[in-house]
């Protein structure tokens, strides 16, 4: 055998590896990203309003976001027919979920809080079911039963009630979920022909001035009273969850199975929990940790039904 083949041959298995580590590490970026990004809202929040936080961080992001459409050459409007469809877009995943988020965690942990919204991707699966027809399997309601059973668990053992102040972050937070959801499941109704970046940067840009002009008036911030801590948390939501987090995420849609890259929702509130616990000084309790693993694992279930394996398989 010639040596150029040789090495050919010895050089293939390498360049895998390399390309294996180089998405698992870009896989933990996204996990890590998106996990610290409830702590980035729980300190922006801490002395920034939460209409005012949520407009200021997509106004951050806008430019960047402006930059890759110039750059990549992508029209920033959308089409005229989906005039409709982009102001659902910047209303109902940009402006409305991203203040409730703001809000939520004004009252509620940022470890629960993304252990509330990694409930999304199950009403994902139930609206995939009313408006795409999608077929719902059996293990993937005992997954959605498991998981919110210990959701009203985690609710219960962190002494939450409808009493209480936080009763109100808990649902605005599971709101944001929703619409998140809804947002998603409509796209694949009527956004499938508009490329990402359109589909991010003019609804970006609007939700994030039409939040910050709402915030001077009902909010009226003082911005001398932003703390330094609160501006770098704005900053890094802006720059690096919202838009790094974002390239990373649609980079291995590319290279991995959705299946496998959907875990990302299941992963990222294991850190939200760890570094929340950890910055808030609020130790994770044994009850936390059992509910929390059960949560995941029974949202976990419906994103790989036994059924559709047994089907495969046979």
């Amino acid at each position: 055998m010639p040596i150029s083949a040789v090495i050919e041959n010895t050089s293939k298995p390498r360049k895998q590896w390399l390309a294996a580590l180089v998405t698992s590490l870009l896989f933990l970026t996204v996990c890590l990203s998106w996990g610290t990004t409830w702590l980035g809202i729980k300190i922006a929040v801490e002395t920034v309003p939460p209409l005012t936080a949520a407009g200021l961080r997509f106004l951050i992001a806008f430019p960047l976001f402006l930059s890759f459409a110039v750059i990549r050459g992508d029209s920033i409007f959308f089409p005229r027919s989906h005039l409709g469809f982009f102001v659902f877009v910047t209303l109902c995943y940009f402006s409305l979920p991203y203040y409730l988020l703001n809000y939520g965690e004004t009252h509620v942990s940022s470890g629960l809080t993304a252990l509330l919204f990694s409930c999304m991707p199950v009403f994902i699966l139930i609206f995939s079911s009313l408006f795409l027809r999608e077929r719902i399997y059996l293990s993937q309601v005992v997954g959605i039963a498991i998981g919110f059973g210990s959701l009203f668990m985690i609710l219960r053992s962190q002494g939450l009630s409808l009493a209480h102040d936080e009763f109100s972050g808990v649902l605005a937070i599971l709101c944001a979920a929703v619409m998140h959801a809804l947002c998603y499941v409509v796209t694949k109704l009527k956004g499938a022909d508009i490329s990402v970046i359109t589909y991010n940067t003019l609804p970006m840009g609007v939700a994030g001035l039409m939040l910050f002009l709402v915030s001077l008036g009902v909010e009226q911030p003082d911005f001398a009273a932003i703390s330094s801590r609160s501006w770098l948390a704005l900053t890094y939501l802006g720059l690096c969850a919202s838009v790094g987090g974002f390239i990373v995420y649609f980079f291995l849609l590319k290279r991995m199975s959705p299946v496998i890259l959907s875990f990302v929702f299941i992963i990222f509130p294991v850190f939200a929990v760890i570094i929340g616990s950890w910055y808030e000084g609020q130790p994770i309790s044994r009850d936390l940790a059992l509910y929390s693993a059960v949560l995941l694992g029974g949202f976990a279930i419906t994103k790989m039904p036994m059924e559709r394996f047994l089907a495969k398989k046979g």
